[in-house]
């Protein structure tokens, strides 16, 4: 059932993204119909980190200097401890991220992928949940931090691990749905 065609949707990640937590919400929504694409800061291809190794290399299909927010339907930020630590240093990685918050469409992050959001300055006040290591960050930041397989507060999804995956793709396929058919 294809109930997202026409939508499209950013993966932003870099190197060391947990393999998993990119692979199952990129296949979850092409199956729903929708186009995703792999934004980074590099070009050509990026490695995965795949629970104790080095996993997969993916293809960027764009570079986040290319890429506006107008672009895009939804915005996924995997998790993996290293991508999280390179995008929230990135000036150009926050304020894409900043600009999903604030635009009001669907932000989905899991596991470590909060912690750019940190960097925003815009999580007072919003509900979440991550990586357990994240709760102190995200609490001082000033989100309101539950232990949950997926926390959604309006338009920011939340989950902590690759098992929460199937609560975390249907709550994003679902604002999508719901966004798409407004």
């Amino acid at each position: 059932m294809e109930k997202l065609l026409n939508v499209r949707v950013a993966i932003l990640t870099e190197e060391g993204f947990e393999e998993v937590e990119l692979t199952s919400p990129k296949e979850a929504l092409e199956k729903a119909g929708a186009r995703v694409e792999i934004i980074s800061t590099k070009t050509g291809k990026i490695k995965a980190w795949d629970k104790t190794n080095w996993g997969i290399e993916i293809k960027v299909d764009k570079a986040l200097a290319d890429v506006k927010i107008e672009d895009y339907d939804a915005l996924v930020l995997p998790g993996g401890v290293m991508n999280p630590d390179k995008l929230r240093l990135n000036k150009d990685a926050v304020k894409f991220a900043g600009d999903f918050l604030m635009s009001g469409k669907p932000l989905a992050a899991i596991c470590h992928g909060p912690q750019t959001l940190i960097e925003t300055g815009m999580l007072e006040g919003r509900k979440m949940t991550s990586f357990p290591s994240l709760k102190t960050d995200l609490t001082n930041a000033g989100a309101k931090w539950a232990d949950k397989e997926m926390v959604q507060d309006d338009n920011l999804i939340t989950s902590r691990k690759p098992a929460d995956l199937p609560a975390f793709n249907k709550a994003l396929i679902g604002a999508l749905t719901l966004q798409h058919h407004q």
